[in-house]
């Protein structure tokens, strides 16, 4: 299987893109979802994730590549389910993407993102990655 692509979201006030950036690495800890988490169990070293912004913002800001495959939560209890993967910035978007154009764009329906709302972590197909890269070459509106 070749490179996989996901959406990864955080809420800026508690960890944004320039914490990551800062800090120049980090682990994806807190999830508490089991789709989620499933898919952080699938995901391999290079494969590439969209730093989503959420509750503030609502947009793609940056491209993360996985560093290192899933490994027990630390912030979690011993013997819990929970996963990290670990994280570098790749590069910040030229212009974010915002969930608005995602959602009005028909190319993109079909995304985790619109269609599975409330999931932290989600998948993201090669047609669907190469289409956002596009739009985040072009201010919005």
């Amino acid at each position: 299987m070749g490179k996989q692509y996901w959406l990864m979201k955080s809420e800026p006030d508690v960890y944004g893109w320039d914490d990551l950036v800062k800090d120049g690495t980090g682990i994806w800890d807190g999830v508490r979802n089991h789709s989620a988490k499933l898919n952080m169990k699938a995901m391999k070293v290079g494969d590439e994730a969209l730093f989503y912004h959420s509750n503030i913002g609502k947009a793609c800001v940056g491209i993360m590549r996985i560093t290192e495959e899933s490994f027990p939560d630390p912030t979690a209890e011993a013997g819990s389910p929970w996963v990290v993967v670990r994280v570098e910035p790749v590069r910040a978007l030229a212009h974010p993407v915002t969930l608005a154009a995602i959602k009005a764009d028909p190319k993109l329906a079909d995304m985790d993102l619109v269609r599975l709302s409330r999931l932290s972590v989600g998948r993201v197909t090669p047609d669907e990655w190469a289409h956002i890269l596009r739009k985040s070459e072009q201010p919005e509106g």
